[in-house]
C-alpha cells in the first residue's frame, strides 16, 4: 500500500481554522457569489458611427482607378478610443464611462473606406491592411474630432477636421492637399445627442473628403493624358 505524500504547512493552534474559512470563502469571492463585492462604477457605454451614403448626383463622374485608404493619423490628445470634449481654458477631457469601439484613427479608417467605397467613384477602394496594390493612396491627419463646449451653450458643437494628402502610389508625387470639414451642434447635453452629432459632422467631412479626392485624381489623370 503506496502511503500518501503529506507537506506540513507549519500552521498550529487557531491559525489552522482561520485558513479553513479563507478556503471557505475564496470559490465565493471568485465567482462572485454571495454578494461579497459590489462595484458602484458605472457600467461603460461603447458608442458607433455610420458613413452615410454620399448624396445623390455627387458620384456622378467615375474615376476609373484605385484607390488606398493609409491608416490615419490624429493630433495629441486624439489617437484613443476616448470621446474627447474642449471646454474652457484650453481644457481637454472625455466623458466618463462611455468610448468608441477603436481608437479614432481606426474608426476614421473604417468609415472612410465605407463612405469612398459606397460612392461608386473607383474601381476599386482598399484599406491599410490589404494585401493588393492600388494606383493611388490618401492619407489623412485627424485635426479635430471633439464636443466643443467652449461656445457658452449647454449643448456641445462637434468638430471634425481631416487634412488630406493624395498621390500616386508608385512615384509617391502629390496630385492633392486639402481639408474636410465637418461641425454640427448637438441637439442636448446628453450623450447620445453629441454621438448623433459627431455622426453629422463626420459624414459631413467624409463627403468632402471624397469630393476633392476624386477631383484631385481626375486632374492628375488629365494630365498625364495631355503628358
Amino acid at each position: 500500500m503506496t502511503t500518501p505524500h503529506t507537506v506540513s504547512t507549519g500552521l498550529h493552534g487557531p491559525a489552522l481554522p482561520a485558513l479553513l474559512l479563507c478556503a471557505l470563502l475564496a470559490p465565493l469571492a471568485l465567482s462572485g457569489c454571495g454578494g461579497l463585492f459590489h462595484s458602484s462604477a458605472r457600467p461603460e457605454q461603447v458608442y458607433y458611427l455610420r458613413a452615410a451614403a454620399l448624396e445623390k448626383g455627387a458620384a456622378a463622374d467615375p474615376v476609373a482607378t484605385s484607390l488606398r485608404v493609409v491608416r490615419p493619423t490624429a493630433a495629441p490628445g486624439l489617437d484613443s478610443p476616448q470621446i474627447v470634449l474642449l471646454q474652457s481654458d484650453r481644457r481637454m477631457s472625455f466623458y466618463l464611462a462611455s468610448r468608441w469601439p477603436a481608437s479614432a484613427p481606426d474608426m476614421v479608417e473604417s468609415l472612410a473606406v465605407e463612405k469612398l467605397r459606397g460612392s461608386g467613384m473607383w474601381q476599386a477602394v482598399s484599406d491599410s491592411t490589404s494585401s493588393f496594390p492600388s494606383d493611388y493612396v490618401i492619407q489623412v491627419m485627424i485635426r479635430r474630432f471633439e464636443a466643443d463646449y467652449t461656445g457658452g451653450g449647454q449643448a456641445p458643437d462637434v468638430h471634425v477636421v481631416f487634412d488630406c494628402v493624395v498621390g500616386k502610389r508608385e512615384s509617391r508625387e502629390v496630385v492633392g492637399n486639402f481639408l474636410a470639414e465637418g461641425s454640427a451642434q448637438a441637439t442636448a447635453n446628453r450623450l447620445g445627442a453629441v454621438v448623433a452629432a459627431f455622426e453629422t459632422a463626420t459624414n459631413t467631412a467624409l463627403d468632402s473628403m471624397a469630393m476633392q479626392t476624386a477631383s484631385a485624381m481626375r486632374l492628375a489623370m488629365a494630365q498625364k493624358k495631355r503628358d
